[in-house]
Parts: structure tokens; C-alpha cells; sequence
């Protein structure tokens, strides 16, 4: 992850000066964003991952209509531009879009944005200790969040039970995931660290890689390509750009050794139609859930012998940050897979590395040379060594007279 340029600031003015780049929808607006930029967003309870994102861009500020920090539940992604040296301004209201231009240079300072020295709208500017306050108090509240999880949990495993108790419904893939380790990417939390650390692993185990979404990318940014992409409505529906948000390129799908779409019940899923153009003929797995999650049940069900997750929830702010309407499929599915799953972080220190050959062989020539020195300092070791000396020297003179 990259960190933010140095903020502009004016000559004559006080505060950070930049280019307007306007949409209500985070997703698209990352896609537009350029060094130097100031987001003007409207997303309540902002996301770690639309927040990394924007630092990768290279945004300066974002200002938000709405809160960054409602309270309903410790989210991430404030907490992320902050520490990346990002000026947030939160809760200016929805007319800052009708304001502001997009494209036109603002200046943001002492919580408010001005355009052409003039403030056009007021908010709360917040600084690292406002963003931590307001992340303590919200974990106060994650009793009705869990709540309200407990609820969900139970309705998920009423209409899943088929495939969550019996594993049924998984596609067969023509891969062979039975007996093999295999290696989840979702592009998320510290995906890159995470993928690099794992380098050694996949040179030495050679498992299975499958990409979820724009986790296919990520591999072949690595240099890896894909055995299988797990691939849903999140990186179909926004089009082909490689490694925004979590939409999979052309180039990862049709790279691809396989492909799996992701399904809801009904068999549908927004953006398959790209599938179709592209020539790509998927396995369909039916479910509800995250990508991520059918991902997880289908090395499980195909006999995976173990499975190592890369950008994938680790911690309950994590879950409740990424998905919160997802985390009854997440935390179900964690259990179904069990004790299979370790996380990428716990791998480097779990694997130590094969031993090779040239390892034993190494090992077994010391052994030999440290034998030979301790033979040699005894007095029939020396005398050993002399009729050993003598030896080659009737070998030496041996040859020399069958080449002259």
C-alpha cells in the first residue's frame, strides 16, 4: 500500500488544495482518483477497503457526506487514511454534491470546503485521537450487532443446511483439489505482505492457487497464475479493470486454468453475460454467502487437505467491517471448514522450508571431512596418511609412464 502525497497546501491560504473528484458510489470513485485528489464521497461507516484504495490512489483528503464513524459498529477504513496522513471531513451533507463541481479545485481547512475562497459547506474535521474516541465508542456498541448476527446465523443455516451439514451442491472441478494444500487470495487486508511471505511455500509445495474475484489478479502480479478463480457479481458487474476494488480482469478470467461462478440461489449472477463474451465456460456453484466463502467450501468439499488464506477476515472488527451481511455465511463457514484453514500470516513461521538433497549431501561431506581430521591427529591415522601418500605417488608416476 502506498502512503498519500504530502497534502498542497496554498501559498497565500491556509489548508490542502486539490482536484474534486465527486460520486455517491465509493467503488466507482476509486477507479477515477489521482494523485493529489480529494475524494467527495457519501458512504456511512467508510470501509477498510474502499480506504486503501484511495491511499493507493494517492487521495490527499475525502469528505463525506455522511459519518465516517456512525457508532453502529468499529469500522475500519478511517482509521487507515488517518494513520496514511489522509485529512478526513465528515458529515457536510448531501448538497456538497450539487456545490462542488466535479474536476474543480477546493480547498479544505478548519472543517470546511471552499471553493474559490468561498465555503460552500461545513463539517467535522477529524484528526487521529477524534477517529480513535469515536472507535472506542463503537465497540461499546457491537451487543446489537451480535444480536442481530445470532438472528442471521440461524436463518443462514435453515436455508444453507444442504450444503453447510451434508456438503451438498459444490461443483465437481476438474482440477484435483483432493489430498492437495491449497492457497485462497482475496484481494484484502494485507494481501501483498501476505502473498510475499508465502513465496517460498508455493515454489516448494506447489498448491493449488485460487483467486476470488480480483484475488486472481493479485496472483499474477505476483507472477503466479491461477488454477481456479472463484468469481461473483463483485467482480463481474464493474467491468475489466485489473485490480479495482473487487472487480477480476479479462486477462485473470481467461488465464485462468478454471473458473468458477458464484451463484445465488436462484442461479443468477449480475455480469455473467461477460463470462459468454469472453469465451469462458465456468462451473456454477449456487449459494449464499461471500465469493470468499464459496471459495472456502469448495476446497473443503473437494477433499482440500489444507487451505491457506491470503486477505481474508482474521479478527470480529475485520468481519463486521467487510461484510456485515455477510458474517453469519463467514462465520458459518469457518466452522464447516475447521481446522483446515490457517492463515497466511501463520505460515512463515509454521514452514520452515523442504530439505533438499544438497542439503544432505552437504551434511554428510562435513561429517566425512570432520571424521577424517579426528583419524588424522592419531598415530595410526598418520601413518595412514603416509602410505596413503605413497600410494599416489607410485599412481602419479604409474600414469605418467603410460602417457610417455
Amino acid at each position: 500500500m502506498r502512503f498519500a502525497l504530502r497534502p498542497k497546501v496554498a501559498e497565500n491560504t491556509p489548508g490542502i488544495v486539490g482536484t474534486a473528484r465527486l460520486d455517491r458510489r465509493t467503488n466507482t470513485l476509486v477507479r477515477r482518483l489521482r494523485p493529489g485528489d480529494i475524494a467527495v464521497i457519501d458512504h456511512l461507516d467508510l470501509d477498510r477497503d474502499n480506504a486503501e484504495a484511495m491511499v493507493d490512489r494517492g487521495a490527499v483528503a475525502v469528505v463525506n457526506a455522511s459519518a465516517f464513524i456512525s457508532g453502529r459498529y468499529p469500522n475500519l477504513g478511517p482509521e487507515l487514511l488517518v494513520k496514511s496522513g489522509v485529512a478526513l471531513l465528515d458529515n457536510v451533507g448531501p448538497d456538497v454534491f450539487s456545490k462542488v463541481n466535479d474536476g474543480a479545485t477546493v480547498r479544505l481547512h478548519d472543517g470546511q470546503l471552499f471553493v474559490r475562497n468561498e465555503p460552500v459547506v461545513t463539517g467535522r474535521a477529524l484528526s487521529a485521537s477524534d477517529v480513535r474516541s469515536l472507535m472506542d465508542e463503537a465497540r461499546d456498541g457491537l451487543f446489537t450487532q451480535m444480536q442481530s448476527f445470532t438472528h442471521n446465523t440461524t436463518e443462514f443455516l435453515r436455508r444453507e443446511q444442504e450444503l453447510l451439514l451434508h456438503g451438498q451442491g459444490a461443483p465437481r472441478t476438474k482440477i484435483k483439489l483432493h489430498g492437495r494444500q491449497v492457497v485462497i487470495v482475496v484481494r484484502g487486508y494485507d494481501y501483498r505482505t501476505d502473498l510475499k511471505h508465502l513465496k517460498r511455500y508455493i515454489r516448494e509445495q506447489r498448491p493449488v492457487l485460487l483467486g476470488v474475484d480480483a484475488g486472481a489478479d493479485v496472483l499474477l502480479a505476483a507472477g503466479h497464475r491461477p488454477d481456479l478463480v472463484v468469481v461473483g457479481e463483485n467482480g463481474l458487474a464493474q467491468g475489466s479493470h485489473s485490480g479495482e476494488g473487487s472487480t477480476v480482469s479479462d486477462r485473470a478470467l481467461r488465464g485462468a486454468r478454471e473458473v468458477v461462478l458464484h451463484t445465488d440461489r436462484t442461479g443468477r449472477a449480475l455480469g455473467s453475460d461477460r463470462l459468454t463474451r469472453l469465451g469462458v465456460h465456468p462451473q456454477v456453484f449456487s449459494a449464499a454467502g461471500t465469493s470468499e466463502d464459496v471459495a472456502m467450501l469448495l476446497a473443503d468439499l473437494s477433499g482440500a487437505a489444507l487451505i491457506v488464506s491470503v486477505g481474508t477476515h482474521a479478527t470480529l472488527d475485520e468481519f463486521l467491517d467487510r461484510h456485515r451481511s455477510g458474517l453469519a455465511s463467514t462465520f458459518l463457514t469457518r466452522l464447516r471448514v475447521g481446522t483446515k484453514i490457517v492463515d497466511a500470516k501463520s505460515v512463515p513461521q509454521l514452514y520452515s522450508g523442504r530439505v533438499r538433497l544438497w542439503h544432505l549431501l552437504l551434511i554428510v561431506l562435513a561429517g566425512v571431512v570432520a571424521l577424517a581430521l579426528a583419524i588424522g591427529a592419531t598415530p595410526v591415522g598418520q601413518e595412514w596418511w603416509v602410505s596413503l601418500r605413497a600410494s599416489l605417488a607410485e599412481l602419479v608416476d604409474w600414469i605418467q609412464g603410460r602417457l610417455s
